[in-house]
């Protein structure tokens, strides 16, 4: 590679020269520069309204469903049994007392050392019995062979103290059908320290209509419609399970959803507006005059705000005001879930399948309308991306050919100024001719 001299001949400031007309010369792909970076932060606008659309499409999904607003809190009147209410409960009481809770068998052995035989049966509560072969009498293969086996009892070695150990059997499931026995039990016959047993409830107890339901866990699911009653200890006194509608529950969900639409239109709206500077210049934002942000805002309001079987949504709360945002009348939502709850329902389940159907389609990751629009605003980048690195080779060689033009210049400067040089020395050497007058 050469030495480059600046202005050696001419005096010129060449390099500064040549950086001046590249500038001149990178115009283009400047412009090309700023419209990669613009598309880029139209992309990076477009995901994150991609992203709130996809939300939104999530949430109304499951507000869209049958059960949505099938919401319901439970309360009972002892520490004895609790309630949880599920799909397809309805407001209700119910009067029990806990006359028994499922427990699994707990059996152990004598103190010993190691177990009788290698092999052993197990035998279950319905008469079946599990052949039991462990590796040696040592307690520990015992507990091994046992664990591994599917009689449905866990083993556990317990030290009783002199070098001595209990082996502890224990049902693996609550309830009577858990119950066991052990075939060749070292040191004589196991203790029962838990007996299996079901968890038994009565219903409407001193009444004709007694009746005494059993569970083989401490739940009972669906005694009430829905309903799942946990029991946890035996109670002589009734105990009261309420099933009440959880209106605050239901209020929540329709608040969320117009949360949700509303996080939505502001982000549109932020990212759409004109603001004029004290100079009175005006800057718009990224989705100003954008018709795929237009249209998103468009088809979601109208799936949120047009009427229901003719009835507008106002009716239970849910309102456009003049922003273009949605209301939300909490008292009127409430009043009108109190007075028809079936219909409140129903309307929000509806506005929900249609937002969410609008959303699904505007985000859905193969062919939704934003996420053709960012595949397309990103083939452009790629496009804008290639030309960008054309126009640097371009340019490369522009700036290689003003060097060599520049040095050129300069080297035949210097030979004419050499040649100046000698022609003023020969000039010089003549001799002089004094004229007389």
């Amino acid at each position: 590679m050469g030495i480059a001299l600046d202005g050696l001949s001419s005096g010129l400031d060449t390099t500064a020269l040549i950086n001046t007309l590249m500038q001149a010369e990178a115009i283009p792909q400047n412009i090309l520069k700023n419209k990669v970076s613009a598309t880029q932060t139209m992309i990076s606008a477009l995901q994150a309204l991609n992203t709130k659309v996809a939300d939104l499409a999530e949430l109304t999904k499951k507000t869209a469903k049958p059960d949505s607003l099938q919401l319901f809190i439970t309360t009972s009147s002892s520490d004895a049994a609790k309630a949880t209410a599920g799909s397809g409960a309805a407001p209700g009481s119910l009067d029990f007392t806990v006359t028994q809770i499922a427990q699994a068998q707990v059996s152990v052995s004598a103190p010993i050392t190691e177990w009788t035989e290698t092999s052993f049966s197990i035998t279950k509560a319905d008469g079946s019995a599990v052949d039991i072969t462990a590796d040696s009498t040592s307690l520990d293969d015992v507990v091994r062979a046992i664990n591994n086996s599917e009689a449905g009892v866990k083993a556990v070695k317990v030290s009783a103290g002199n070098d001595t150990y209990r082996l502890q059997f224990s049902a693996a499931e609550t309830g009577a059908a858990g119950e066991f026995s052990i075939s060749g039990a070292a040191g004589g016959a196991l203790t029962q320290v838990k007996a299996a047993q079901d968890a038994r409830v009565t219903l409407w107890a001193g009444t004709a209509a007694e009746q005494t339901v059993t569970s083989s866990s401490n739940t009972f699911e669906d005694l009430l419609p829905g309903v799942d009653i946990t029991v946890a200890k035996v109670s002589a006194d009734p105990v009261t399970v309420t099933v009440a509608r959880d209106n605050e529950a239901a209020g929540k969900v329709a608040k969320d959803l117009v949360d949700s639409l509303n996080g939505l239109f502001k982000f549109i709206s932020g990212n759409s507006s004109v603001t004029s500077g004290a100079d009175g210049a005006t800057k718009a934002m990224i989705f100003t005059g954008d018709s795929t942000a237009r249209d998103v805002n468009q088809r979601i309001l109208s799936a949120a705000t047009l009427p229901v079987n003719g009835k507008s949504p106002s009716e239970i709360g849910i309102s456009i005001n003049k922003s273009g945002t949605i209301d939300y009348d909490a008292e009127k939502f409430q009043a009108a879930l109190a007075d028809n709850p079936a219909q409140v329902e129903a309307t929000l389940q509806e506005i929900a399948s249609r937002i969410n159907t609008a959303a699904a389609g505007l985000s859905d990751k193969y062919d939704g309308q934003i996420t053709a629009r960012i595949k397309g605003q990103e083939s452009t980048v790629t496009r804008l991306g290639d030309q960008v690195e054309d126009w640097d080779r371009r340019l490369a060689t522009r700036r290689a050919t003003l060097e060599k033009t520049y040095s050129a210049m300069e080297v035949q400067l210097s030979a004419l100024n050499a040649q100046s040089s000698w022609l003023t020395s020969q000039l010089s050497s003549l001799p002089s001719t004094n004229s007389s007058s």
